[in-house]
């Protein structure tokens, strides 16, 4: 029961488009209908995004007025309760045949108030199918080559700057 989420999106979203990828692939128009179905899931991800994006900036705010500005409390706020909201949804959405709805509420809400919660999913996706190694190996690249691109990013943005 723990694993039936598992082929739901984002996961499940990448093989409705197979006709979209194997059009490609042989150089052929893609079928309209896959052209009118993307642009509506385009359309979930993007409002759900800025919903999710409009209230990770209002939790920030939030937060900072309640706890004040020593410690990222509304980052780790939104991080822990997105991850909270997708594991709660994609086990009801996927109970209640309602992965329609992922887009806008997995992608788009909850990747707007924070991808830390796709990167749990992810983590547990792997963790779940068995691949414990996969998982801890993506957890360990994901943070470490994340923090080394920030650092990166801050050396060639000051260098320019400089």
């Amino acid at each position: 029961m723990g694993r039936r989420w598992a082929n739901c999106p984002p996961y499940g979203a990448l093989e409705g488009h197979a006709g979209l990828i194997i059009a490609r692939a042989l150089d052929k128009p893609p079928p309209t209908r896959h052209i009118a179905g993307m642009s509506f899931t385009l359309l979930q991800v993007a409002l759900g995004g800025a919903l999710g994006a409009s209230s990770r900036y209002l939790t920030g705010v939030g937060m900072t007025a309640l706890m004040g500005r020593s410690f990222p409390w509304g980052t780790l706020t939104v991080n822990i309760l997105g991850s909270f909201l997708m594991g709660v949804l994609v086990v009801v959405l996927a109970n209640f045949s309602a992965t329609r709805f992922a887009p806008f509420l997995t992608i788009g809400f909850l990747g707007g108030f924070t991808t830390f919660s796709s990167f749990s999913l992810d983590f547990a996706t792997l963790y779940e199918r068995g691949e414990v190694a996969l998982a801890l190996g993506y957890v360990a690249a994901s943070v470490l080559v994340s923090l080394a691109a920030l650092f990166a990013g801050l050396m060639a943005a000051r260098s320019v700057f400089a």
